[in-house]
């Protein structure tokens, strides 16, 4: 089995590298621009084993799709490349844009160039999962679930440029019958997660004694996912998906981003006791404009069809992401060089 990932050095992307290399013994090409959430060090497990590669490539750039495509003959294509931060987003659209909705079209079109030219066997076993999220589904109430049937309401302009990614990958399935299969997940979590989002600043912070910024009152409510169940689903999805689907993949963790900061603060205290409870350090800041009050996935149609089930509840998965940011300064210590720990607001740009 031959899987090109994009996006395969960020957190998502790197998890099922190794997923796809280690468990599974795929070859793997590894498609990624580099920019300044990915790392390779995040796949050194996998550095040097015959089964992985290492393309330095922007999906913008669409000849060397093109090229990537035809030279390494996937069985499938697995596209996780994309800007993924919402307080980027809004003080930063452009990039969103061009990689998220421009990025996806060049990388359709690369896979539909190679797939037409596909015969037997090879072609009609081909596939191309699309990776999104459920932001595009807007915000709930506090009641109910997003479903694979939810319509679309981005709030934000990350949200809105996946789900124009998301309406694209449906496109080229529809119009050119290109195998595509769609994934839209919750809030991922867990070890090697870039430092600027909520779990990992948190961690992080409380480690150093740093502020700990909740936006708001803290109530905004999060379906938790731990990134290596996610992997799992991904691989399986691609496998057995039904073409032209959308598959959810949620963990059944709802909890209010309060509750995530204090949950961190408790763990931490439990292994590594600091002077006072780290707790204290929680600070309310003031709220991001647009955000959406409330996540929540029903993976039902995953878990049914598919037979996928989360291995991680949140307890247990928060547990295993701590002790790993303890046991792994080497990773995270020379990101907190470069960008210090703050949240990446509205009037903030990120380094790169």
């Amino acid at each position: 089995m031959r899987v090109i990932v994009t996006g395969g050095a960020g957190f998502i992307g790197s998890a099922l590298v190794r997923h796809l290399v280690r468990d599974k013994g795929y070859e793997v090409l590894n498609v990624d621009a580099l920019t300044y959430a990915g790392n390779l060090a995040s796949l050194h497990s996998v550095e040097g084993k015959p089964n992985y590669r290492f393309l330095h490539a922007n999906i913008c750039d669409r000849g060397a799709m093109e090229r990537a495509v035809e030279e390494f003959a996937p069985d499938r294509i697995m596209h996780l490349a994309a800007e993924s931060h919402v307080d980027r987003s809004i003080t930063g659209a452009a990039d969103f844009i061009q990689t998220n909705v421009f990025g996806t079209f060049n990388l359709l079109e690369a896979a539909r160039g190679y797939w037409m030219k596909l015969e037997g066997a090879r072609k009609s076993s081909f596939r191309f999962l699309h990776v999104s999220t459920d932001e595009v589904y807007g915000s709930l109430g506090d009641e109910g679930l997003f479903t694979e049937e939810t319509p679309y309401d981005p709030s934000s302009p990350y949200s809105a440029s996946k789900a124009s990614s998301d309406h694209l990958a449906t496109a080229w399935q529809r119009t050119y019958g290109l195998p595509v299969v769609v994934s839209n997940c919750s809030n991922n979590y867990g070890p090697y997660h870039f430092p600027e989002k909520l779990i990992p600043l948190t961690i992080l912070n409380a480690l150093a004694g740093d502020p700990l910024p909740v936006y708001g009152k803290g109530e905004n409510v999060r379906d938790w996912l731990y990134v290596e169940d996610h992997a799992r689903a991904l691989d399986l999805i691609v496998e057995r998906g039904r073409i032209g689907e959308a598959y959810n993949v949620g963990g059944r963790n709802e909890r209010r981003n309060i509750d995530v900061v204090r949950r961190i603060c408790e763990v931490l205290d439990e292994i590594s006791p600091a002077n006072r409870p780290r707790v204290e350090l929680i600070s309310f800041v003031t709220d991001r404009p647009g955000h959406d009050a409330r996540y929540a996935i029903d993976a039902t149609k995953l878990e049914t069809e598919l037979g996928w089930k989360a291995q991680e509840n949140f307890d247990t998965g928060i547990a295993k992401t701590v002790k790993w940011y303890l046991d792994n300064e080497w990773w995270w210590q020379p990101l907190r060089e470069r960008y210090a720990g703050q949240r990446l607001g509205l009037f903030e740009k990120a380094r790169r």
